[in-house]
């Protein structure tokens, strides 16, 4: 068995990209995208059929210019949703607009406006993860639409605090991002490279895999944005990952041997100690780390970089 099919027997793998053959080939259980990806995948001629459809829709539905484009890309987002879900058997993460990162009440009306749109298309909201950036108010939105029975994926997430107030707010799955905290300590410590045992990133993702487990919390951790496969292997036994295609063929083409690194039976004997954050304590303790900060502000406006192409690849079109 090559390292991907390997990987398969202890981890659930997620395709992390917009374009359909990828994830044909890989045969993930889910899918995410991103502006980014979608853009990305809208510019390839095969997908010309979904911008037009988007456009169209948005035409119809749009009262003034700037509604018939936000109506648009969300329709854009969720014909690629739909895609997707032709070919993976289970869930596909749909994001909020990144520019309501810290706006509750506006993330919890766009994500109730993307569930619509999917319904409307005969799209059962148990096969949309709604994704949210892990801000105080992207958590309190997602924990807002669980109870409608809306499930989210908190993006963006590089410390701590964020991952227990997610876990609190009783979320669907967490996005711990595993490459961007590597590539914050590399530059602070002035290396070309950290070995995976030794990755901040990798250690991140054990921590918040040892915190869920041993104290029962049901919150689904997805390991994301790596940068090789040696922080793959050392997280073998995550719940989820979320794998680049360049990194899947990488593990394909691999024979090597695999071992679990992460178990839950192990994760009790962790020693890790439980904490209870309201919105003071977590904006203190995420304060703390200078990493998440600024990878998060950061991403942050990365995110709404992406959108706002794919909103002036949009408009020219409308």
């Amino acid at each position: 068995m090559n390292l991907l099919e390997q990987l398969k027997r202890y981890t659930q793998v997620v395709a992390d990209t917009g374009d359909f053959e990828s994830i044909a080939q890989y045969k993930p259980i889910d899918a995410t995208t991103n502006p980014s990806l979608i853009y990305a995948a809208s510019q390839k001629p095969e997908y010309a059929s979904l911008v037009e459809a988007a456009v169209s829709y948005g035409r119809k539905k749009g009262s003034s210019f700037e509604a018939r484009l936000s109506e648009s890309l969300d329709m854009l987002a969720v014909n690629f949703g739909m895609e997707i879900l032709k070919i993976v058997p289970r869930r596909v993460s749909t994001e909020v607009d990144a520019r309501l990162s810290f706006d509750l009440e506006g993330s919890v009306a766009k994500a109730l406006k993307i569930i619509g749109i999917y319904e409307g298309n005969g799209i059962s909201r148990e096969k949309i993860l709604i994704k949210l950036a892990s801000t105080w108010e992207g958590i309190q939105a997602a924990k807002v639409l669980e109870k409608e029975g809306i499930h989210s994926n908190l993006t963006l997430l590089f410390s701590k605090a964020q991952a227990i107030a997610c876990a609190e707010a009783r979320v669907q799955l967490i996005s711990p991002f595993v490459g961007r905290i590597y590539d914050w300590h590399k530059k602070n410590l002035g290396v070309d490279s950290i070995p995976p045992h030794e990755d901040p990133g990798v250690h991140s993702v054990i921590y918040i895999y040892n915190y869920y487990k041993k104290f029962g919390y049901q919150t689904e951790v997805m390991g994301a944005s790596f940068r090789n496969i040696g922080e793959i292997i050392e997280l073998a036994g995550c719940d989820l990952l979320t794998i680049s295609p360049s990194l899947l063929s990488e593990l394909e083409s691999n024979q090597n041997e695999l071992q679990r690194k992460l178990d839950p039976t192990q994760a009790m004997t962790s020693d890790v100690q439980e904490f209870h954050l309201d919105e003071k304590s977590f904006r203190w303790m995420h304060n703390e780390d200078a990493m998440a900060v600024e990878k998060l502000s950061e991403g942050i406006r990365k995110f709404t970089e992406d959108l706002v192409k794919l909103e002036k690849y949009i408009a020219a079109k409308l």
